[in-house]
Parts: structure tokens; sequence; C-alpha cells
């Protein structure tokens, strides 16, 4: 681990160290979850900045390791364009979280509007970027790296930008739960909802796609064939848990 973090840091120091932060920001949020009784729809509101902040780590890290491989890219706007998009989305919602207000589908007075519109611009900007880097990554050739690696960071970034605008969804119906239950019971830290469907578990296999194929693709299933087999099957859970969502299904069913 203490490789790979060096590692990191030498390829690209500015998003290693926004990683860094998001990452802190997610423990202080997560003891805070633990240590405090302030709810936001029946959930304990720091849950919601824990689990951005953790992601946008996740995120920004794992599109460093990539983006190194792209000889032209301009990774010093790639940088700053992420760095200030997501820097918007969990300032706010942290805010949002100390106030016990909601910061996604609120639209309880114009400057909120002004806000949730915000986020959602912000979120399409950075999956268009995404999207960009992978045209990239299509587009150039690697000799040095393998190739079923290579494909495995492209169709990963494939269906991450389908399930990213798949939160477009939440969006227009401004809910992630899909049912008619009035008291819910939310699966831990994931806070996913165990008595309807809830958008929120396809959107988060699928943008996570990014991550573990290419970890898979590298250390385990090391053919190309292996690689777009896997790809598939991974395409097709995470549409089976969007379908299964949609028809008010929980992921996980409580007892």
């Amino acid at each position: 681990m203490s490789i790979f973090i060096e590692a990191l840091k030498d390829r690209n120091q500015s998003l290693f160290w926004f990683a860094i932060i998001n990452l802190g920001m997610a423990a202080l949020f997560f003891i805070l979850a633990k240590k405090t009784s302030t709810q936001v729809a029946g959930i304990n509101a720091w849950y919601k900045p824990f689990k951005f902040a953790l992601s946008i780590g996740v995120y920004v890290a794992t599109m460093a390791w990539y983006c190194y491989y792209l000889p032209s890219f301009n990774i010093r706007l790639f940088n700053w364009a992420n760095i200030f998009l997501f820097s918007f989305e969990i300032i706010y919602i942290t805010i949002q979280a100390a106030r016990g207000q909601e910061s996604h589908f609120n639209l309880a007075t114009p400057f909120y509007r002004l806000m949730f519109g915000g986020m959602a611009i912000a979120a399409i900007a950075i999956t268009v970027y995404a999207a960009y880097v992978g045209k990239v990554f299509l587009q150039t050739d690697f000799p040095n790296l393998p190739d079923y690696y290579i494909w495995a960071i492209r169709l990963s970034i494939i269906i991450f930008v389908i399930f990213s605008f798949q939160g477009l969804m939440m969006g227009g119906r401004q809910t992630h739960s899909i049912g008619k239950e009035v008291q819910n019971t939310f699966l831990p830290v994931f806070k996913w909802n165990m008595k309807e469907g809830d958008l929120r578990v396809a959107h988060f296999i699928g943008i996570h796609a990014l991550q573990i194929l290419p970890l898979l693709s590298f250390y385990v299933f090391k053919t190309k064939k292996a690689v777009f087999a896997l790809s598939g099957f991974y395409l097709l859970f995470a549409v089976f848990v969007l379908v299964q969502a949609l028809q008010a299904k929980p992921f996980i069913k409580s007892k």
C-alpha cells in the first residue's frame, strides 16, 4: 500500500493531496455520524458527506492513476476542474449536514434550488470530462502496458459514465427511493433502503466499475477475452439492480 501511495503522489501531486483531504474528511464525518444525533430524512446527517467525501477521494485518486498513462493529456486542467467542482459539492453538502438540512432534492427556497441545480451541473461536467478521458484512452495506443488492463480501464470508464448519468434519474424523481413504505429500514453504513427500491445501489455499483474492473484485470483476469466477459457481466448486474429498484424492490430486503 505504501508503494502505491508513493507512486500516486509522484504521478499527480494535486489530486493525491485532494484525495487525502477528502479521505480525511470522510473519516471525520464517520466519527461525527457515530457521535451526534442530528438526522436528515431519518438518517444521521453526517452519513451523506461521509459517503461523498469517501467517493470523491477514491475517484480522484483513481483518475490520477489512469491519466498518468496519457502522454499528451492536459492533466493540469483536469486536476483543477475536478478540484473546483468536487469542492463546491462537498462544501455545500457538509454545510447542509451541519445545519440538519437536505442538500439534494431540497427545493424549499430559491437559494436551495440554485445550489441543487449547481450540484447537478457540477456532476454532469465531471462525468462529461470522464467521458472525454475515456475517448482519449480509446484513441491512444499503449505498447508498454498489457492490452487486457487498458481495455479494463476503457470499459470501466464507459460503465462509470453510464451510471453517473443514471444519477439524473434521482434528480428527475426528486428522490432515490421507489415505493410506498412509510417506515423505512436502512442498510448500515451505505444507508440503502431495505424496504423499497433504491436507485443509489445501481449508481454505486456502476460508478465503482472504475476501480473494480481494472484491479481484477491486472491481478486476476489477465486476458482481453476474460476482461470483456467480466465487464459484460458487471454491466448486466448493474442494469439488473437498476431494474430491481425501478420495480420498487430493495437490493437487500429487511426482515
